[in-house]
């Protein structure tokens, strides 16, 4: 893992409010975050349907897939 380097943010009777993190290790958390929900999802979803190259390429280039 890596170090996080915190800063609090307290009250006036020292009660912690907030945590203050810089850019780059936020940056780093939430990457590692998403990696972690993707790799879920490819894991547990056991029952979908498996595309080979052309099928994934078709499909999403179509409009099957925009929101």
């Amino acid at each position: 893992m890596f170090d996080i380097v915190k800063k609090y943010i307290v009250d006036e009777n020292n009660n912690k409010l907030a945590v203050e993190i810089d850019i780059d290790t936020f940056n780093r958390i939430e990457e590692i975050l998403e990696n972690y929900g993707l790799y879920r999802l490819i894991t547990e979803d056991k029952e979908a349907e498996m595309l080979d190259l052309d099928e994934a390429k078709k499909f999403y280039s179509s409009n099957a897939c925009t929101s």
